[in-house]
């Protein structure tokens, strides 16, 4: 009696695992687009340009989800999120896959019912002060008033290093992303603190005259950034993964927006497998096999996507640095379509 309560057990247990392995994806093919919790407006990563369009490093993953799963990139919609909206839009099913900066923690990995698949891009903590400050490095901060917002883990990593270094200083917290902008540029702190990618988006894109800032040079921690989906769907945690993985291994392949019809003759059976001339991946993703062509076609490879939005052919120019492939002093590093 007990083995066969065992075996029935199981048995329950494998079908309400492919039930919540299907649930996304059928519910998105159903719905006709992918919904994707962005930020409020974060240039560069996610925030709607002057036609209203939402663009940025952040949107082009939702855009590959997209173009993965439909072979049409326009085929999602943005949902935008505060830091402490995020999670719960998650874990509810209010959005499909939180496409937003979000560092990727042992924590919110495994207690709050959501998941990472990867990240699109590595990070850290820094400060921007006004250089009327006359500060050049974060180590002069003792007693300075620091901005920060309110739910995400840039308190308690201020508080860490502040502790170990001892550095006294006043936090000033707000809710709202706006609300710390402002206070900032009003001078109601002295610092800002939060990712350094962020802090070069508010410096081109929020302050009146940028030229008066500076991103000190420290980062004081880990900041890998990348999607969440909720646990339980291995299907669609694996789309999402992959969907960053086919934008790496595009660029390390050298494959872009532009060259990848002429790349479906190539020889490298490597190219055919993630173009779909080899059948098998798009199979085991359970979507066509030309899911990885129609990202690189209609998004790009990584590179495309981060000079796009915040490298060189925008406004952040932000250098490559640790977001290069790992074959050019980088860490991100194409896992293998086989």
């Amino acid at each position: 009696m007990k083995k066969l309560n065992l075996i029935l057990a199981s048995i329950a247990f494998a079908s309400s695992s492919v039930v919540a392995q299907a649930a996304t994806l059928d519910t998105v093919k159903q719905r006709g687009h992918v919904v994707c919790g962005t930020t409020t407006g974060f240039a560069g990563f996610s925030a709607p340009d002057d036609k209203g369009e939402w663009k940025g490093l952040d949107v082009d993953v939702c855009k590959s989800i997209a173009a993965a799963v439909f072979g049409d990139a326009t085929k999602f919609k943005t949902v935008p999120l505060n830091s402490q909206q995020r999670f719960t839009a998650l874990q509810s099913g209010e959005i499909d896959v939180l496409t937003r900066n979000t560092t990727v923690t042992q924590q919110r990995d495994t207690a709050l019912g959501i998941q990472s698949p990867g990240v699109n891009f590595y990070d850290g903590q820094g400060f921007l002060v006004a250089k009327s400050l006359g500060v050049k490095s974060a180590k002069e901060l003792n007693g300075a008033t620091i901005c920060m917002q309110t739910g995400t883990s840039n308190e308690n990593t201020m508080a860490d290093w502040a502790r170990a270094n001892n550095i006294k200083y006043t936090p000033v917290v707000f809710d709202q992303f706006n609300e710390v902008v402002s206070a900032f540029a009003a001078g109601r702190c002295d610092v800002y603190s939060t990712d350094a990618s962020g802090l070069a988006s508010i410096r081109i894109s929020r302050l009146s005259n940028p030229d008066d800032y500076i991103v000190l040079p420290e980062l004081i921690s880990k900041e890998p950034l990348g999607p969440f989906v909720r646990q339980g769907d291995d299907q669609w945690f694996n789309i999402v993964k992959w969907t960053l993985q086919a934008q790496l291994n595009a660029e390390e392949l050298g494959l872009t927006s532009a060259n990848v019809d002429e790349q479906l003759k190539s020889a490298n059976p490597n190219v055919q497998r993630l173009l779909g001339v080899t059948e098998g991946s798009g199979k085991n993703l359970g979507l066509d096999e030309k899911w990885a062509y129609n990202i690189i076609k209609q998004v790009g490879n990584y590179g495309e996507s981060f000079d796009r939005n915040v490298g060189k052919d925008s406004a952040l120019q932000i250098p490559r640095g640790l977001n290069n492939l790992w074959n050019n002093g980088g860490l991100h590093y194409g896992l293998p379509v086989r």
